[in-house]
């Protein structure tokens, strides 16, 4: 018998599981409109990759995984794409998102399938790889893509391995009936997990409320060929909470703003684990998943419908809304949201639809000031002082909100499910994170636009700097031709000057070897005339020589 670590705070709500647990899973029929989001998991959307008109097939991928954290998503039937255009979406803001419409043809010819059947000795990234582009993500509600947690990273394996079949919030049976029906499928799923994280124990975790679930996963469990342990936890929520399960089984507790990987435990959803199944064993991706239709209906129960199926669709499927419906929920009571719009489809995050009525979900008595009585503090799984985080959220000083631990909040409820003065504790926290969350965006975008600034002047001093080298690079090859046009203009200069000099040599010469033939027999006279003209010859000579000279 394994020793169960009861977490602190918690609270007893009324379970309604009755009104929906006793039927079994329904087979919604083909509808003539399906709405695929692109944003069905957390992290990026998907990018579409068909366009109005395009003809598509059951199964096949019409929007691609893009970036890390992200997965695919793909057609529930065959049909035509008739929009790619903002639709209304199941999300507390009610704002519209981007969707693909696709109008069934009826024929629902689906693509063929390729079963992983040898999965075993496929490379463990490869496998990982198919499992994000058949989308598999988190059905217990926060739709984290499948193959990261696939991944035991740095350390090789992850020694634990939780599957999470609590479902502690009231009204919800998906998971129980899926459970019930499907024990055997859901462990052929774990098998894969248990292989890919090699995790040498396996531990599933049951509320005792569910009975039937528990006989039938021990019975599975005994037939699977491998060790698991069905642990029944008693009935208390939130134990379907990822870090309170962890801590009731193990005892061991995620630290603050930690995964629990970094304990050395990972945890699945149940239905998580069956749409494994389904892809391993027949290459199927999510194009469906169980949703328990519930409340102030005809006729309770869980359907399996495709993603896709607006909501008012389910709803008729489920009997229709009776007289006095007041709204709708989507998730259970303590952490679900109302919905706007029924046009709104199924996506893979949605496990609960309630119909509302006053008689059910009476209105809210209207808030009064807090009485500072410490309930939501003894209420608190987290063992946080939500008292203290109102106050600061409520004064918008968000930093003292954060400093009382507000992110580890897992918005259970539990605070506001028991607060005397009917204070939407929840809401505020809500609030608080969504604002610090909006500021660490500017500052982000901030810091980018700092950077951006800063690098534009680093490139513009760079280009500067690289234009000037040029510049000097092309002197320096100006000034290297211009050298060797000086050093070749020399030799020729000197030619010259030879050149001029030998002429002047024989000139000077040929003077002076001519030799008066006409002086023989001249008077006195004469001779003395001619000897004055010829010293003033060689004066003019002298001259002559000398002026060239200078010029040399």
């Amino acid at each position: 018998m394994r020793s169960l670590h009861p977490f602190p705070g918690g609270v007893h709500p009324a379970d309604h599981k009755a009104e929906s647990n006793g039927r079994p899973i329904a087979q919604a029929p083909l509808l003539p409109r399906y709405v695929v989001p692109l944003r069905q998991h957390i992290g990026t959307p998907a990018k579409p990759v068909v366009k109005v008109g395009d003809k598509v097939l059951k199964g096949q991928s019409i929007g691609h995984a893009d970036g890390y954290v992200s997965t695919a998503i793909h057609a529930p039937t065959s049909g035509r794409v008739v929009a790619v255009a903002p639709q209304p979406v199941p999300h507390p803001s009610g704002i519209a998102d981007l969707a693909i419409v696709i109008e069934a043809d009826g024929d629902d010819r689906a693509i063929e399938y390729e079963p992983l059947i040898d999965w075993r000795s496929m490379d463990p990234s490869t496998l990982r790889n198919r499992i994000r582009d058949l989308g598999l993500a988190g059905l217990g509600g926060a739709v984290f893509p499948s193959y990261i947690k696939l991944n035991p990273k740095s350390a090789g394996r992850v020694p634990t391995l939780i599957l999470n079949g609590a479902e502690c919030e009231p009204w919800i049976t998906c998971d129980d009936r899926l459970m019930r029906e499907r024990a055997h499928d859901i462990l052929r799923g774990t098998a894969v997990i248990q292989s890919l994280l090699h995790a040498e124990e396996i531990l599933i975790g049951i509320e005792d409320n569910k009975p039937e679930a528990i006989a039938a996963m021990r019975e599975a469990a005994e037939q699977c060929g491998f060790p698991i342990e069905v642990v029944a936890v008693p009935t208390q929520y939130p134990a379907g909470g990822g870090k309170q399960l962890t801590y009731l089984l193990t005892g061991k507790e995620t630290p603050s703003g930690a995964l629990s990987t970094d304990i050395g435990i990972q945890v699945f959803n149940v239905g998580t684990a069956y749409s494994l199944y389904r892809a391993i064993e027949f290459g199927e991706p999510v194009i469906s998943r169980v949703v328990t239709a519930t409340g102030h209906v005809a006729e309770p129960q869980n359907i399996e419908v495709r993603i896709g199926t607006p909501i008012a669709d389910l709803i008729r499927l489920a009997g229709g809304e009776l007289s006095g419906a007041s709204g709708r929920l989507i998730g259970g009571p303590m952490m679900g949201f109302d919905l706007r719009d029924t046009a709104a489809p199924i996506t893979k995050a949605v496990n609960c639809v309630i119909v509302k009525s006053p008689a059910l979900f009476p209105p809210a008595p209207p808030p009064m000031p807090c009485i500072r009585c410490g309930e939501c503090a003894r209420a608190c799984p987290v063992s946080l002082q939500p008292f203290e985080m109102h106050w600061y959220a409520k004064a918008r000083d968000f930093g003292k909100a954060q400093g009382y631990q507000l992110f580890d909040c897992i918005e259970c409820g539990c605070c506001s499910y028991v607060c005397p003065s009917h204070i939407p504790l929840v809401d505020y926290f809500r609030f608080a994170k969504s604002e610090i969350w909006a500021r660490e965006r500017e500052k982000q975008a901030a810091e980018q636009a700092r950077t951006r600034h800063e690098f534009h002047q680093f490139r513009a001093e760079r280009e500067k700097q690289e234009k000037a080298d040029k510049l000097a690079a092309k002197a320096a090859e100006r000034l290297k031709q211009a050298e060797p046009t000086t050093a070749t203009a020399d030799p020729e200069a000197e030619r010259k000057k030879a050149i001029l000099q030998a002429a002047i040599e024989r000139a000077k010469k040929a003077k002076e070897d001519v030799t008066p033939k006409n002086v023989d027999n001249v008077s006195a006279e004469v001779r003395h005339e001619i000897e004055e003209i010829e010293a003033r010859r060689a004066k003019l000579r002298e001259a002559a020589h000398a002026q060239d000279e200078d010029k040399a």
